[in-house]
């Protein structure tokens, strides 16, 4: 499909994918986009029970006035694991707003794991990013969010621009996850200990599904991040496990989420983690 482009607006782009078991296998049963999103490949490393899908983005950047939406269905019993091929890149702009939404629901004793690689957002940039994930009964999700304001290694910081972020996460209907919060560059909250404490990277990791207990929590509080003065902490609720980390990393931030994905993902989903072959090139 052509890709489609509304010229005061932006890019508009859509992507729907559907996932089923069959037999013992999970098959990317459905795909379809509008605009700039794609499929690159499906890859099955961990024998036919997984589905690894990488998702691209050609443009390689979104700018004022872009539109994505990324819509992912896992019918019963299936498991689906999406990430990406590198970083994202949100632009400055110069008065459009910016969006991303992610449209997740997972089936009776699915699993989907979203692990992209980092955001990084440029100073002047208009953000827009919402998540919601329908689970089932006995449905399990693992998804992080990686952000990195500003290009710390080029001098720039977040001085100007905002991001309004949005995460819903229900189990059967009833939200188990919720949070909102506005960003905006420059301001005080990027200083405040009460916010990013002078932080150019934020990360949060959600697990939700059966396996989540005191003990787990404890060996995932050993892991201690590699970046000296990064903070780090982590939160068990009845059907949440909550990771946040503040530093000025990304791939330190990317590693020790990797870490705890490592330990969560067989107490969630009953597999060991496999690392997607893309992280390594």
């Amino acid at each position: 499909m052509l890709a489609y482009k509304n010229i005061e607006a932006g890019w508009i782009a859509r992507l729907n994918l559907g996932f089923e078991r069959r037999a013992d296998a999970t098959i990317l049963v459905h795909r379809s986009h509008l605009g700039p999103l794609r499929v690159q490949k499906a890859l099955y490393p961990e024998g036919p029970g997984v589905c690894h899908t990488l998702l691209l983005h050609p443009p390689a950047g979104i700018a004022g006035g872009d539109d994505l939406e990324i819509v992912a269905a896992v019918a019963d019993s299936a498991h689906a694991l999406l990430t990406t091929p590198g970083a994202g890149k949100w632009y400055r702009s110069a008065g459009p707003w910016a969006s991303q939404r992610l449209n997740f629901e997972v089936g009776a004793g699915g699993m989907l794991e979203w692990l992209p690689q980092e955001s990084i957002v440029f100073d002047g940039a208009l953000v827009n990013m919402q998540t919601r994930v329908a689970l089932a009964e006995k449905a399990g999700f693992i998804g992080w969010e990686i952000l990195c304001l500003g290009r710390r290694a080029s001098g720039e910081h977040f001085a100007t621009g905002a991001m309004n972020l949005s995460i819903r996460i229900a189990r059967e209907g009833k939200p188990i996850w919720l949070e909102r919060g506005m960003l905006e560059g420059g301001s005080k909250l990027l200083q405040s200990s009460a916010g990013f404490a002078g932080y150019s990277v934020s990360a949060t990791l959600l697990a939700v599904g059966a396996g989540l207990d005191p003990e787990l929590l404890a060996a995932c509080r050993k892991l201690i991040p590699a970046e000296q003065g990064a903070l780090h902490g982590l939160t068990l609720l009845p059907d949440v496990l909550v990771a946040r980390y503040l530093g000025h990393s990304a791939e330190a931030a990317r590693a020790w989420m990797a870490a705890l994905w490592f330990l969560l993902r067989p107490a969630i989903a009953g597999r060991e983690a496999l690392m997607p072959r893309i992280w390594s090139t």
